[in-house]
């Protein structure tokens, strides 16, 4: 019986080619846009992720004190005494992480060794880069070359230059690529430096790197001893402290533990990416929101395939209802055809989104996708997504099947043998 039944639905179907065809059309485009456009959005997180874990420290102890002192306030003697202040104005301390080296001993101890993979102190300073008449505010790191290569890898990174050259030229520096295209820079090219003090430092681009990250491809690197002397430093002091770890991708409690032994704060790279990683999973969201809306959109055009098919259908619906096929029969033939209609647009869906996903991902074009530049677009090739939309997909169409099969169901083959209109 139900090799029957799955004869009648293919006839149904091939009968109406047309209309079938168009059908399975539809939910296969509607099925390659979404795995496409979800892979395109995942695909944009996962190498935003990936790129930031091997660039940016996976934790950054700040200037910043955790224990303040607590403010004493003056007031009068007595329970019933009252306390004012009135324009309690003083001045903001600049961050900064005293006496480094005994945090990093720390870190390298037998108590954090394992953890703790690589240590960079850094200093940062809000700077105008100048040359000729060209000028450009820019973030200033001054680190040790060295320890940095560990943390963010920048000496493969160098589109230009040598960490050697630069590590025995005075007053070297290291430009962003963004940062050396806005002010037209290349090797050996000098630059002046004016940082917030006024006091100018001439320097000289050593070399031009490119991490992917616009944020970081927008500043200008130095030496450890520079930032200090541009920042007016003494050489115990630093900005803060990168820390690179054995696990980037569970390191909250590693901070919060290196947070209350230091007292300063120690900030995660998810903490510090958290408003981009917000703004991803609600692109997410919505990605997944509209693969139910598309799949109700695909399930209306099965419905109406099957509609037409129950109206021009009745007759032969009447007379297999007469021959001893059950109501039941009926609603399991219709649900069959359009669980094909939905299984076949989607399964040819899914091939067609392998093809657009392969294309989008070879396409030779940098394009700045939100926090990062990339050569080519970051395509995302899970099979789960497949499995997914295609799933909602074949059920939704599936579904849509109920209604007119349930109205096939309740036709009456009397009623409709003798109305000579059907």
């Amino acid at each position: 019986m139900l090799k029957t039944l799955f004869d009648i639905a293919l006839r149904h179907l091939s009968g109406r080619r047309r209309q079938t065809l168009t059908t399975i059309a539809g939910v296969a485009i509607s099925t390659m846009v979404l795995i496409t456009t979800i892979s395109l959005t995942r695909g944009l997180l996962d190498s935003f992720v990936d790129i930031i874990v091997n660039v940016a420290p996976h934790i950054t102890l700040r200037g910043e004190k955790t224990d303040p002192v607590p403010v004493v306030l003056p007031g009068l003697a007595g329970s019933d005494g009252t306390a004012i202040v009135e324009d309690n104005i003083k001045k903001q301390e600049r961050e900064e992480v005293r006496n480094y080296r005994q945090i990093e001993d720390l870190f390298s101890s037998s108590l954090y060794g394992r953890e703790v993979l690589a240590v960079s102190p850094y200093v940062e300073s809000q700077v105008m880069a100048v040359k000729g008449s060209r000028n450009e505010p820019v973030l200033f790191k001054g680190v040790d070359i060295e320890r940095e290569d560990r943390i963010s890898g920048i000496g493969g990174k160098l589109q230009a230059g040598d960490i050697g050259v630069f590590r025995n030229t005075a007053n070297a520096v290291l430009v962003g690529r963004t940062v050396a295209r806005d002010m037209k820079l290349g090797m050996n090219d000098e630059i002046i430096i004016i940082p917030a003090s006024g006091k100018s430092r001439q320097c000289k681009v050593a070399g031009i790197f490119f991490t992917g990250v616009n944020a970081v491809d927008n500043g200008i690197v130095g030496s450890l001893k520079l930032g200090q002397i541009i920042e007016g430093m003494p050489s115990n002091k630093v900005t803060g402290i990168s820390l690179k770890v054995r696990d980037p991708l569970n390191n909250g409690q590693l901070a919060l533990e290196l947070q209350k032994i230091t007292g300063y704060r120690a900030m995660t790279w998810q903490e510090q990416n958290a408003s981009v990683l917000s703004l991803f999973t609600r692109i997410g969201y919505i990605v997944f929101s509209l693969v139910a809306f598309v799949g109700v959109v695909s399930g209306f055009g099965v419905a109406n395939i099957l509609v037409t098919t129950v109206f021009e259908k009745s007759r032969d619906i009447a007379i297999m209802k007469s021959f001893g096929f059950s109501a039941m029969q009926l609603v399991g033939m219709f649900i069959l055809e359009g669980f094909l209609v939905g299984l076949a647009g989607a399964i040819a869906g899914g091939v067609l989104a392998i093809g657009s996903i392969n294309l989008f991902a070879s396409i030779p074009v940098e394009n700045s996708q939100g926090p990062i530049t990339k050569t080519g677009f970051s395509m995302s090739q899970n099979p789960l997504y497949f499995f997914y939309v295609i799933g909602v997909t074949v059920f939704i169409s599936t579904i849509a099947a109920i209604l007119p099969s349930a109205k096939a169901a309740k036709l009456e083959p009397v009623k409709v043998l003798r109305d000579s209109s059907l």
